[in-house]
């Protein structure tokens, strides 16, 4: 039977720690993303600015590839050790990293072994964020009562998006304050800078954490997995719903999260050719307005289901999308100026799209996996789905835009995989908002 839920004082707490370590995580992750265009000035050849831009996207990618890497590292360590314990480690490693690459000496400097160290402190983002969402997600659901388990799980949720909000925020303020020419030469390393007085203070505040009591109980009792990477992958039953969860749901979830974020902030920079402040300014707006809804629909699919929500955002996406682009490029291209507020509605049209698959996605993601692989099982196919499907849509969508000359191209891609997702999830996944987690 499911061990008693946390007091309603007990789980605000549970999540407000949970949630303020993983949103300065995401921040960490994302100021990468925000910075492309600069940083490919900075650590890559002078010459050709597309060339360097892709050269970073592709850099900002392999954070996104390690990722699962980190899910079965970390995975390991939250279902043998403990949640708690994992989510700390990932925490110190990636504010380490973090600061570092504001640290890092630019290629005048050194050559080609400045875009080295940049790769490897990505790397070591993409490792510590594969580890940290699985164990934030599996410890906030493990403390919720089973009926409100969507509500509770989608304040999570909310952190990949504020994370990436307050990112374009530091970054607007610090680029304002110093000036252009300031920003460029070394005011863009102050937001990995000032990272760490985040990570320290949330690294306090997760120490006092208990462990959750689902763990707990079953720790005590002696029922911990020895081997979870054997059993999620090992047992044909578990894998099949590993790969029902990425091809069926988080692949889907996860080109519909980055083009309605990151690509669409792309797009408006390199194609539409929008002011930089402009453009940031837009989505952040964008962001601000549509994070609510996270929590809408996850206590909404508490009472209709995770499935149902997160394929209407699949499809809403796939059948939109390109007049979402064509009425931006149109915005865009007024003969007055951009039209930022028209700019904004459609990126928060994206981004609501965003909220429906992602709201629900962790609360679904625990509810498919027993407790003694939780963490693992859950946290490989998570960010298969968004560090691969996911992370490669602005580096896919920029290239096919330049390779076929046509302004919709980058949609193609992330189109065809939400199209997939919602074929597999239709055909062979069910509802399990019911479950009992302790089971």
């Amino acid at each position: 039977m499911q061990p008693k839920a946390e007091s309603p004082r007990g789980i605000w707490t549970v999540i407000g720690a949970s949630s303020a370590g993983t949103l300065i995580e995401w921040y960490d992750f994302y100021i990468f993303g925000s910075l492309a265009t600069i940083i490919s000035g900075a650590f890559f050849p002078k010459g050709d600015e597309l060339v360097a831009l892709l050269s970073t996207l592709a850099t900002f990618a392999t954070g996104f590839i390690v990722r699962p890497f980190g899910a079965l590292v970390f995975g390991r360590v939250g279902d043998v050790i403990g949640r708690k314990y994992a989510f700390l480690v990932t925490l110190l490693i990636m504010g380490g990293s973090t600061m570092a690459i504001g640290l890092l000496p630019t290629y005048e400097q050194v050559g080609v072994l400045a875009p080295i160290l940049l790769l490897v402190m990505r790397l070591l983002q993409g490792l510590a964020l594969g580890g940290e969402y699985g164990g934030a997600a599996t410890y906030v659901a493990e403390h919720a009562p089973a009926h409100r388990r969507g509500f509770y799980t989608s304040f999570i949720q909310t952190t990949a998006t504020l994370g990436l909000f307050v990112s374009l925020g530091v970054i607007l303020l610090c680029r304002t304050q110093l000036g252009e020419e300031a920003f460029k030469d070394w005011g863009w390393r102050l937001p990995f800078l000032g990272s760490i007085v985040l990570v320290v203070f949330s690294w306090w505040i997760r120490r006092r954490l208990q462990e959750s009591p689902v763990f707990t109980e079953m720790k005590a009792s002696g029922k911990t997995s020895k081997n979870p990477l054997k059993e999620s992958f090992g047992n044909k039953e578990n894998l099949r719903w590993v790969l029902l969860a990425l091809f069926g749901a988080t692949m889907g979830q996860g080109v519909v999260w980055y083009t309605g974020q990151f690509y669409a902030l792309y797009y408006l920079q390199t194609q539409l050719k929008v002011d930089y402040i402009v453009a940031n300014q837009v989505v952040a707006v964008a962001l601000l307005a549509a994070t609510p809804f996270f929590v809408v629909f996850g206590a909404l699919s508490d009472k209709i289901g995770r499935k149902p929500l997160m394929m209407l955002g699949c499809l809403l996406a796939i059948l939109t999308w390109i007049p979402i682009y064509q009425a931006m490029t149109a915005a865009a291209q007024a003969s007055s100026g951009p039209d930022t507020t028209q700019l904004t509605l459609l990126v928060f049209v994206q981004v609501l799209y965003v909220t429906l698959v992602y709201g629900p996605i962790a609360a679904f993601l625990v509810e498919l996996f027993p407790t003694r692989i939780r963490y693992t099982s859950m946290s490989l196919p998570y960010h298969i789905g968004n560090g691969v499907f996911g992370g490669l849509v602005p580096f896919i969508g920029l290239w096919a835009v330049n390779k076929f000359q046509n302004p919709y191209a980058g949609l193609w891609y992330p189109m065809t995989i939400a199209g997939i997702t919602l074929i597999i999830s239709t055909l062979f996944l069910r509802e399990r908002r019911h479950v009992d987690l302790a089971d």
